[in-house]
Formats: C-alpha cells, sequence, structure tokens
C-alpha cells in the first residue's frame, strides 16, 4: 500500500512504477520472437504456423490466435498447427476461438503434445471443432462437464436414483447413441440451471462431432459424465484422426488428407512435411493482456486502485495515489469484464476498503475495520464466479491480504489504546517538554523547529543556531525555551 508522510507524496514511487512498466515491456519485447525448437525460421511463403495454447484458457488466449492466424494467413500460411496442453477455460473464450476455427480457410490441426499433456474440458470443444484431431501417445483428453454448474451433472442428487449405465466411459453402448431420447423419457438429476447448461453443451460438442465425422455419442459423455480416453483409445473410437509421436511425424501422416472447411473440401499437401515451420509466439499486447487478466494481478489491481483513490481523496493534491489508483483501477474493470466475475463480491470488496480506510481516520475501536476485515475475506472469495482451474483468485492470497489488513487493524488499534493511556494535556501545553533545534538567533527572540514547524521563542540563556534547546513554556504562539 502507498504510505503518507508529512510531507505529501513524492516522485519516487511513480518513476519506481514506469521502471518496471518499461523493464517488463522491454523483456516481453525481446523474447516475443525466440524460436521455441531449433528447426523454427522465419519465413515468407508457403509454410507451417504453428501455435502454442498452454494452461488456461482465457481471453488473453483468444485475442493471440486470432492475431496469430491472421497474420500467418498473410504470410502465405499453408497449415495451422495448434500445440495444446490445457485443463480447460473460460466458455465465451474456448467459443471464441472455435467460430475462428471453423471459419478459418486455412485447415486447423489441433495437437495434444508433448506427452503427458491433456485436452481436458475446453481442449475436448477445440479438439473436436479441428478440421484434423492429433495427439501423442500417453496424453488424454475429456472431462468436458461444465465445471460452473456445481459438480457432474451425471451424479445423483440426494433422494434421487442414479442413471442406468452411469460410470461407462467407453461411449460406445447402443443405449447411449440415444442420449437425448434417453434424457427426455426420464427426468434428469440437477437443478433446472444445470439442465439447461449441460444440454446446451452437450448439443454444442455433438454439432462439432457431427461436422467432421467424429464419435458424437462419446462427445457427450464427455460432458454429462466427465469421461475420459487416452490417445490410443480415442483414436480407436473415432474421437480424433491421429496419434503421432512428434512434430515430423505428425506432419508425415498430414500429407494428402482431405478436410472440410467451411468454403468446401480441400486437400492438404502430400509435401506438407517438407515445408518449413514457423513458430508465432504471443507479442507483448497479449503478454500484457495475459498479465492483467490473470485473476490474481486483476484482484491486487482493484485492491490498489480501491486504496489509491481513497488516499487521494483524504489528501487531495497528493497526485501520486490517484493517479496510481486511476490506472489499476482502469486495468482492473478491463480485466474483470472479460472475466465470469460476481457483483456482489465486487460490491462487498469496495465496501470492506471503505471501512478499512474509514477506521484509520475514524477510529471505533475495531468496529469498522474487523468489519471491513470480514466484507474484503468474503467479497474476495465471492469475486471470480468461475470453478476453472487458472481462473480462481487464489485462497493463499485473499489470506494474505486479509493477514496483512489484520495486522494494520491491530497496530492501529494497540496506537489508539497507547493513545488513550496518556495523561491529557491542554492544547495549549502540547508542546512543553518537547526538544527543538535553534533555526535563527536575532537581538530579541530566536527561531526553533520543532517537528518540522518553525516558531518563535524566548531564550533565558544565549543559545546559537543549531543547538538543542528544551521547551519550557507555551504562551499561544510564543515559547520559552532552555539550553538541553
Amino acid at each position: 500500500m502507498l504510505k503518507r508522510s508529512s510531507g505529501g507524496f513524492g516522485c519516487a514511487p511513480l518513476q519506481g512504477l514506469l521502471l518496471v512498466l518499461f523493464s517488463l515491456c522491454a523483456s516481453v519485447a525481446t523474447g516475443q520472437d525466440v524460436a521455441e525448437e531449433a528447426g523454427d525460421v522465419v519465413v515468407e511463403g508457403p509454410h507451417v504456423a504453428r501455435f502454442t495454447i498452454e494452461g488456461a484458457i482465457g481471453p488473453a488466449t483468444t485475442d493471440y490466435l486470432v492475431r496469430a492466424m491472421e497474420e500467418a494467413g498473410e504470410k502465405g500460411a499453408q497449415l495451422f498447427l495448434i500445440r495444446m496442453d490445457t485443463p480447460g477455460g473460460l466458455d465465451a473464450a474456448t467459443r471464441d476461438i472455435i467460430k475462428h476455427i471453423l471459419a478459418s480457410p486455412i485447415p486447423v490441426v489441433t495437437y495434444v503434445h508433448p506427452s503427458g499433456s491433456r485436452a481436458a474440458s475446453a481442449g475436448t470443444y477445440i479438439l473436436y471443432a479441428s478440421h484434423i484431431a492429433a495427439m501423442t501417445p500417453a496424453t488424454t483428453l475429456g472431462a468436458a462437464t461444465p465445471v460452473q454448474v456445481g459438480g457432474a451433472p451425471g451424479q445423483p442428487q440426494p433422494g434421487q436414483q442414479p442413471d442406468k449405465g452411469e460410470g461407462d466411459s467407453s461411449g460406445s453402448g447402443e443405449e447411449d447413441s440415444k442420449g437425448t431420447e434417453k434424457q427426455d423419457g426420464a427426468p434428469q438429476p440437477g437443478s433446472a440451471m444445470e439442465r439447461k447448461v449441460v444440454n446446451d453443451s452437450v448439443a454444442y460438442i455433438r454439432g462439432l462431432a457431427n461436422r467432421h465425422g467424429r464419435n458424437a455419442d462419446w462427445a457427450e459423455k464427455a460432458v454429462r459424465e466427465a469421461a475420459t480416453l487416452t490417445a490410443g483409445e480415442a483414436l480407436e473410437q473415432n474421437v480424433i484422426d491421429i496419434v503421432a509421436t512428434d512434430q515430423d511425424d505428425l506432419l508425415q501422416q498430414l500429407g494428402g488428407r482431405k478436410v472440410k472447411l467451411e468454403t468446401g473440401e480441400v486437400t492438404i499437401d502430400e509435401k506438407i512435411a517438407e515445408m518449413p515451420v514457423q513458430a508465432y509466439e504471443p507479442d507483448w499486447r497479449n503478454e500484457l493482456l495475459a498479465l492483467i487478466t490473470n485473476p490474481q494481478v486483476a484482484y491486487i489491481l482493484l485492491l490498489v486502485g480501491i486504496y489509491g483513490l481513497i488516499f487521494e481523496g483524504y489528501n487531495p493534491g497528493a497526485l501520486v495515489p490517484g493517479i496510481v489508483g486511476a490506472i489499476c483501477l482502469l486495468l482492473a474493470f478491463y480485466a474483470l469484464q472479460v472475466l465470469p466475475i460476481n457483483y456482489a463480491g465486487l460490491a462487498l470488496i469496495i465496501l470492506g476498503a471503505l471501512l478499512i480506510v474509514a477506521e484509520v481516520f475514524m477510529p471505533s475501536f475495531g468496529a469498522l475495520g474487523i468489519g471491513g476485515v470480514i466484507a474484503l475475506v468474503i467479497g474476495s472469495v465471492m469475486l471470480i464466479d468461475s470453478d476453472v482451474p487458472g481462473m480462481q483468485v487464489s485462497r493463499k492470497l485473499i489470506g494474505a491480504i486479509a493477514g496483512v489488513s489484520g495486522l494494520m487493524l491491530l497496530g492501529l488499534l494497540t496506537a489508539v489504546g497507547r493513545s488513550l493511556r496518556k495523561p491529557r494535556v491542554a492544547a495549549d501545553q502540547a508542546l512543553v517538554g518537547r526538544p527543538a533545534t535553534v533555526t535563527e538567533v536575532t537581538a530579541d527572540e530566536v527561531l526553533v523547529r520543532v517537528g518540522g514547524e518553525i516558531w518563535t521563542a524566548h531564550a533565558d540563556e544565549q543559545v546559537k543556531p543549531g543547538q538543542r534547546v528544551i521547551i519550557t513554556e507555551q504562551h499561544r504562539l510564543k515559547l520559552r525555551v532552555r539550553p538541553e
């Protein structure tokens, strides 16, 4: 947090912030064009464009893929290769990526790589949407149940009977091939909202499967029952098209394959494996967007912005807290508008910050401060309305913020308690007994500095500039001093 001094706010914090921002931009700009593998080259003309999806899928992922695909298409890319390892992501960002893949005039190959990677949840939808779906051995896909509805809807609720065939993740039985009829014939478990979300997801992924001739029944099972498959099982059940050991093996298998684009059927060049592969890495804009849309960073920016504006309001003209607070708050609002937030949680965070600051300026012996800490913690837990891995505010971060706020509140209450135990002194005698420093000596009086203020004083003994004195009496705006 920003600290206030008796002399206002200096320029050092602002200079430090600008230095950090410039350093970040320089490091991103330096590293954005570095290829990940030794064989990657920068080319103009026919080539294979490779993109990378790692971690949770969010707005930054969408922005990166859309920009990079447009750039690669302009440079003459003949194939888009998306290398993916993701635990899932946000629904809106995933659907935007899928729309772009389906509308692409260039074949899109999604490749789950390297070994040990996964295409869980949102990654399964992207695999089904791609013109060619490929995996490396020892990778997995599936578990595509919408997690924000509060658990796998295929599980029975209290007092309900489980569906027949529950727990079977093979997805190849005749009974499951009529998934929608089975669901229509009996009441589905869960609330109406859960059923709506799950049925919408089922219809969506079945449509993607039918578009590319893949196993729609298993896709439905991945949504309803969170079923998963390994690479070999996915190939056997017609969920994916290729199992390749590495990128070179994948390109060898792609040559001559026919794929169905929005504009019609096309055949991938038989010499696609001989074309150079160019890696398109996120640029500084994508890196910055990924940074500020990280829920942890957005949460910190929100708190800094709120406290900065509050301190600026209590100290008009300080500038630095107001400038930093406004910038951080605007960045936080931008991040929050693309993240699934709970507005009640946001309101509780703002209320909590106001109560904590109010305790500083209007001590209530802990009532305002304790209420503020409680509101801040509850609002922080509620802020991000999603169970997607990587798209939540860390409980450790919330605990750290609450701990720091609690310690600040405890320190404030301790200081107030000490001040109450001190003997009361009349306002016109508050300076008696305090030390001072002589700044100027004239014929009749001397000027002394007390706590950053200059006072007029009378000295019973001879003093000189720079000498330490003790205040013995105070008469309105004049003091009487003696040498220390």
